[in-house]
């Protein structure tokens, strides 16, 4: 088994996610470091740093987890819950490395291009702004679909259940994708002529919104569309350093 310095890693990983350029509420990069002069032979990729995934990690003889949804942010809500887990990691030697907006967005690994090459749309481009960064894509399927056949496709890829909103067209063809809590970008979908958005979750007031204005939503779970870029991250650190990586599956029914 091959080993590598988390100096190179952490800098093959804040180059290749450029988490330098992109604003994020999220404290990108390195969270929790190992002591001093520890290899990283083997590497875990997870949605969320929270115990639960910690434990599983930790029976693996993970020494760098890599997630989604990091422990430090900004602000930061909850101090003393960072601090159990920081202690957790430390105590176990096991480093910490988050990316937030940075792999939403990313064209080759992010969570929403992920999502459009899983449904075949095509012709991808740059949709709904966060924060005045657009982090989805919008696209096209070869033909049009029934709603229900897509939401079908995505919860077989994804093993999830999606929540169909189908308030719109019978039959899809314009496809747009924000994963996570994309909800709150309906009316651009709206103004982009989408026939489906495609997201992780939705509140009340994105449910009645797209009633009132008969659009089609298909909620895919929060957890299960923010799998997809941590799963494309594998490949890319395992090639450039030779390491034993696995993917770390805490779902969640959200």
């Amino acid at each position: 088994m091959k080993k590598a310095a988390i100096a190179d890693i952490v800098g093959f990983l804040n180059k290749t996610l450029r988490t330098r350029t992109i604003c994020d509420a999220s404290m990108n990069g390195l969270q929790v470091r190992p002591r001093a002069g520890t290899e990283i032979k083997r590497v875990g990729f997870a949605v969320d740093a929270c115990l639960s995934t910690f434990e599983k990690a930790d029976r693996l003889a993970i020494d760098l987890l890599i997630v989604h949804h990091g422990i430090k942010w900004r602000p930061q809500k909850d101090r003393e819950l960072e601090r159990r887990r920081v202690a957790f990691l430390s105590k176990r030697n096991m480093a910490l490395y988050a990316v937030h907006l940075p792999l939403d967005l990313h064209p080759d690994y992010g969570n929403n291009i992920q999502l459009c090459r899983l449904l075949g749309v095509r012709e991808p481009r740059r949709f709904g702004r966060y924060h005045g960064i657009r982090i989805g894509y919008a696209g096209t399927l070869d033909k049009a679909a029934a709603l229900d056949a897509v939401a079908k496709k995505l919860s077989g890829q994804l093993r999830s259940t999606c929540r169909v909103l189908g308030f719109g067209k019978e039959r899809v063809r314009s496809i747009g994708v924000i994963s996570g809590g994309g909800g709150g970008m309906l009316n651009e979908a709206r103004e982009a002529g989408i026939d489906c958005f495609i997201v992780g979750e939705i509140d009340l007031a994105a449910y009645n919104a797209a009633r009132d204005q008969r659009m089609n939503i298909i909620a895919a779970g929060h957890y299960a569309t923010e799998t997809v870029g941590v799963r494309a991250l594998m490949r890319p650190v395992k090639e450039a350093f030779g390491v034993s990586t696995v993917f770390i599956d805490d779902p969640k029914d959200l």
